[in-house]
């Protein structure tokens, strides 16, 4: 194997058809889940991010593979590629959703809260600040703050000049700034905040959970137009608070409630006659809850019964 003057990588030595296909296959397999997760935070939607997958794996069994010299790299230029178009797509698709949209929540693996990037860019809180920005800055923050990439790679994926791409990357992270939480949020006052949903559903006593509602709190509800929900965000303690009132009284006592990690964060997973009824999730700030999230759309629920592999 000899390297040609572009750079681009030459086999000498003769390989059959099988061979080749299983080296693909084993290649496309062992970045599978840094490839999900480049989709999955680019898009909020596992469902979309498994169709980007489909689409980059096409594009990878029909490539020289002797002529690409870093494949990493090249299946998350594709895979970075894809999910833009996707992006552009459902940004016209969401014009038309009926109520709040919420990402898709994933069941992950206790390892994915020990990556402190990793977790914050896959928490439900970031997904949402990264839909205020545009399919192309969202694409070059992802790379950039969370996997890390340089700007040389990040313009080759989103077709941009490495100047640019660092402008854009500039402007994306100040904007990301100003709608992130000011502190770092401990799992610890995340999990604390949830214990007093769990109590709340479980008792019916909604007195230690409201006392944690922050003056400006937002509460969110997914139903896609599938099940109840509310259409709009909710905004304020006391509104919020009457809205958890009504909720929770009407399930205590016959929902179970179980502590999971979503998306790198604790949340809970509401269940009544041992169906999911839903996952809740919260934003805390100086120990008080910002920012409610509840979705309960049937279709953005099946990636809650088994772990999702999330990797940088």
């Amino acid at each position: 194997m000899s390297e040609r003057g572009d750079g681009s990588i030459r086999t000498t030595e003769p390989t059959t058809g099988g061979d080749r296909a299983d080296h693909a296959t084993e290649t496309f397999v062992a970045h599978r889940n840094l490839l999900f997760t480049v989709a999955y935070e680019m898009l909020g939607s596992a469902a979309d991010a498994e169709d980007v997958l489909q689409e980059t794996w096409i594009r990878w069994t029909d490539v020289d593979h002797g002529t690409v010299r870093d494949q990493r790299a090249y299946l998350i230029r594709v895979t970075t590629r894809q999910a833009l178009m996707r992006l552009r797509s459902l940004r016209r698709r969401k014009e038309t959703y009926v109520g709040p949209w919420l990402p898709e929540p994933l069941l992950t693996a206790p390892d994915v809260a020990e990556d402190i990037e990793l977790a914050e860019g896959a928490s439900m809180a970031m997904l949402l600040v990264m839909e205020t920005l545009t399919p192309t800055e969202r694409a070059v923050f992802v790379l950039r703050e969370v996997f890390g990439l340089d700007y040389d790679e990040i313009a080759e994926a989103v077709g941009k000049t490495p100047v640019t791409v660092r402008q854009i990357a500039h402007r994306a992270r100040n904007h990301v700034t100003a709608r992130r939480p000011r502190t770092a949020v401990s799992q610890a006052e995340n999990r604390a905040a949830l214990l007093a949903f769990q109590r709340a559903v479980e008792t019916g006593d909604l007195r230690g959970l409201l006392d944690q509602l922050a003056p400006d709190v937002v509460f969110l509800s997914d139903g896609g137009g599938v099940v109840q929900a509310a259409l709009e965000p909710v905004v304020g303690a006391e509104l919020v608070a009457a809205l958890l009132t009504a909720g929770l009284g009407r399930i205590a006592g016959t929902a179970a409630v179980q502590s999971a990690q979503v998306n790198g964060h604790p949340a809970l997973i509401v269940r009544i006659g041992g169906q999911i009824e839903g996952v809740l999730a919260v934003r805390t700030e100086d120990d008080l809850i910002t920012g409610v999230y509840f979705v309960r759309n049937p279709g953005k629920l099946s990636r809650l019964e088994h772990e999702t592999s999330l990797r940088r």
